[in-house]
């Protein structure tokens, strides 16, 4: 009977991972399964372009996965039992439509969606870009605003930077305010916050630092004795887990991440791995790494490379997850490139301007580049030897 792996979630880390084991492991041997409960591919790194109005390409699953052996089923995650070794899926609209897979080997990439903190109105006033419809309905309410209406984006971090930039450079008729708890960019070297806050003024950006967000209204975000007016508010403070593992038996984090040991492995559940913003893997030196494509797209090597190694008796991989960078988009014409330490501490260096947004632009077609082409080059599939080796140090680069 051939082994039989599934992956849950198609997002960066689960695409990449399919794609990555359909390359390493004979068809002969094993059955690849990819779960998503969308039938394509969706960029989650530039939904925030989305909601400012631009298009991006369809990428339809079953046309990216065509020729890898790989067989997509277009499904939700209910539930999954760690000790039966099953899956319980129900249809992408239709709860009531029940089905369970078995597996040998399961791979865990379900992501992570937005996060409302228990923030009181959130839920039912803000909306958000962590997956695209929430970015399309996003757009449609940017798309009703007139001239002078507000807009406010709740979180400094990336995804807030991001998206705020991305809403005042495509609306320049609106007033757009971002709210952040702490010091704009505080994460970022002096360079690197001097243009951030450069380019926010330049947008037109109002800026309230150090407040925290107590109730989204419908027409106000409230911060102690702060009101900022708002007729559409962006929710971008904070991204939670899916609750799927949380309710297994396996060991996760606080926040419900799976915790994982250098090669993406369970530690607690040998046959299970987790990738991307799922999984709680240590980098380094000791930092756990971030929740973002750039950690999730070499855990999903890791992972791959660690399960072809296994199942076929090779060598576990022995490379680094060390960060480089981290790039950031400030609208279409500008960019910050902040180098960081592999433990991704900023740097001195943060070059900005219209080299830095073309360089976070290539990063995202390389990116999507890479999930859409899973066989790129000729594939040397090994056939599965039944043995195993054992648990070794793993190392590569986080960009």
């Amino acid at each position: 009977m051939k082994h039989h792996i599934v992956i849950l979630g198609a997002g960066y880390a689960g695409a990449v991972a399919a794609g990555r084991l359909a390359r390493r492991l004979h068809p002969d041997d094993v059955d690849i399964t990819l779960v998503n409960a969308e039938p394509d591919f969706v960029e989650r790194i530039r939904m925030h372009q989305v909601a400012a109005g631009q298009e991006l390409p369809r990428r339809p699953l079953h046309d990216i996965l065509a020729g890898t052996g790989v067989t997509l089923r277009v499904a939700r995650v209910a539930a999954v039992d760690v000790d039966r070794g099953t899956v319980s899926l129900t249809g992408p609209d239709d709860p009531a439509t029940a089905d369970e897979l078995r597996y040998d080997t399961l791979v865990y990439a379900l992501g992570s969606s937005w996060d409302d903190a228990g923030v009181p109105g959130v839920a039912a006033h803000a909306h958000h870009v962590a997956s695209r419809p929430g970015a399309l309905r996003l757009r449609e309410r940017l798309a009703s605003l007139a001239p002078g209406s507000h807009v406010v984006v709740a979180g400094g971090g990336l995804t807030g930077i991001e998206a705020v930039t991305e809403i005042a450079e495509a609306r320049e008729d609106l007033d757009v305010a971002l709210v952040t708890r702490g010091e704009l960019g505080d994460w970022l070297s002096p360079k690197g916050r001097r243009h951030l806050r450069e380019s926010l003024d330049r947008l037109g950006v109002t800026l309230h630092e150090h407040t925290d967000v107590e109730r989204v209204g419908a027409s106000e975000v409230v911060a102690g004795d702060v009101v900022v007016p708002a007729d559409a508010t962006v929710w971008c403070a904070g991204f939670g887990v899916q609750p799927v593992a949380a309710a297994t038996s396996l060991t996760v984090s606080e926040r419900g991440q799976i915790v994982v040991d250098e090669t993406m492995r369970s530690v607690s559940h040998p046959d299970v791995y987790a990738v991307g913003d799922a999984a709680l893997a240590d980098g380094p030196r000791g930092n756990p790494l971030r929740m973002s494509c750039a950690s999730a797209i070499p855990m999903a090597w890791q992972a791959a490379d660690s399960i072809a190694a296994r199942l076929t008796g090779g060598k576990l991989p022995s490379t680094s997850l060390a960060y480089i960078h981290q790039c950031i988009s400030l609208g279409r014409h500008d960019g910050i490139v902040q180098m960081v330490t592999p433990d991704d501490q900023a740097k001195p260096a943060a070059p900005g301007g219209r080299l830095a947004a073309r360089h976070k632009e290539l990063i995202c077609r390389y990116v999507a580049w890479a999930v859409t082409h899973p066989l790129p080059y000729p594939v040397r599939r090994r056939h599965v030897t039944g043995g195993s080796v054992p648990a070794g140090h793993v190392t590569g680069s986080v960009r």
